[in-house]
Parts: structure tokens; sequence; C-alpha cells
């Protein structure tokens, strides 16, 4: 018990200490291109479009909302290369990780769309997949199995990134909640909105039979229940 004990506390240590960005990530950040053409998936509020940044004044995502070197807010846009990669990380982004039944509240879904995106030339991010996370000096679970108290912490790397990169325009990884897709978030001051093509209009995800039926489908993967507050 106290082996087991004191790789807990090793653990715990690990993930509390996350390192500040280094001071000089010219060389030490790696990129990886997303193609032209690759659907970005996106499940967001109905209030923006499905090529609409995010102003990145308000919220508490991992990279998100951050500030230029001048202190602008930079626009953002979260999408993954699945439809099950855009609901894990929004919808069932909180479902937790334990046996048996869990449930959630279908009124969460009400306002929330689901879009695809196609860029329209190849994009480049920062690659933050674990192996190059690697020369970055910093491990996977400071970085992207964070949860979100640790925020604060990631978003600062977010704009390291975007301050000492002026060619990166985004950033990717494997995604946390789904490991089988990859994750990512764009940087709206360096991809203008013209970059990316709408395919179709946005798709409210209760009243849209198809989208809800594969909601309904991955809830049921990951023992999710989706109920009624009230029920």
């Amino acid at each position: 018990m106290a082996k087991g004990g004191s790789g807990r506390r090793r653990t715990a240590a690990s993930v509390d200490d996350i390192p500040a960005p280094p001071k000089d990530l010219r060389k030490s950040a790696a990129t990886m291109v997303w193609p032209k053409g690759q659907i970005i998936h996106r499940i967001h509020l109905g209030l923006y479009q499905g090529a609409q940044f995010n102003p990145g004044v308000k919220g508490n995502a991992r990279f998100s909302p951050v500030k230029d070197a001048k202190g602008n807010s930079i626009p953002t846009l979260y999408g993954g290369t699945t439809f099950d990669c855009a609901a894990m990380e929004t919808v069932f982004h909180d479902v937790p990780f334990v046996i048996g039944l869990k449930t959630h509240d279908r009124q969460k879904l009400i306002g929330q769309v689901y879009s695809q995106a196609a860029p329209q030339r190849d994009l480049v991010l920062a690659d933050l997949t674990s192996t190059s996370l690697r020369n970055l000096g910093i491990r996977r679970n400071q970085l992207i199995d964070t949860e979100k108290d640790r925020y604060p912490q990631t978003r600062a790397w977010a704009a390291a990134i975007h301050a000492q990169r002026p060619d990166i325009e985004g950033l990717g990884w494997v995604s946390r909640q789904d490991d089988r897709a990859l994750a990512l978030v764009l940087f709206g001051d360096r991809v203008p909105a013209t970059d990316l093509m709408p395919r179709g209009a946005p798709i409210d995800v209760l009243t849209n039979l198809d989208v809800y039926s594969a909601l309904l489908g991955l809830a049921d993967r990951i023992g999710v229940k989706i109920v009624h507050a009230s029920a």
C-alpha cells in the first residue's frame, strides 16, 4: 500500500507542477498540418455560424480565452476530426469516468448546433501530441489531461505559442475525451473566416433526427442517459 500511495503522490505532483512555457519556443515547438479540405466537425452555440470564430472575450476552456502580446483578445474556433470528437469535447465533456449509468440533462442541449467547416488551404498547427510535447518539456497529463482548475496554466501555453511563433495558426492534439481523434483550436487573427468554408447551415442537435440519433448512440456507448431534469 505504501508503494502504491507514493505512486499516487508522484502522479499528483507531476500534474500540479505545470511548468511555465519556455521563453524561447522558436525551435522546440513542432508543427503539424491540418490539410486543405479536411472537415472540421464542431458542436457549438447557435449564436455562431459554422465557420465563425468566438471573439475570445469570455469562457473557460483549455486554450481560450487568451490574449496576444498587445493584450488583444484572440478569436478562437474549436473542432475535431469526427462528430464523436466534437460531441465528446463539448456536450459530454464533463461526463465522469465511473462505471454504471450516468445522466445528462437534455436542457443543456438547447441552443447547441452541429457544424462542418472545410479549410480552403493547409493550416499550420502547433503539434501538441505526446511525442512533440517531449521537446517542449511538458507531459500530456500536465497540458492536455488536466482538469478545469488548471486551465489558467494551460492557456498560458497557448498564449506563449501564439506570441513566439507567428507562423502557427492554431493548436492540434489528440483529444482527451476521444483519443481516436484529433482536436484543434484555430487563432482567428491568423485564419481569416474566408479561409474556412462552412458545409451547409448549422444543425440544431435536438430537432434534427439524424444528429440527435447520433448523440444518443454515442451517449449509449459511454453509459449516459439523456433525461429531462424534471424526470
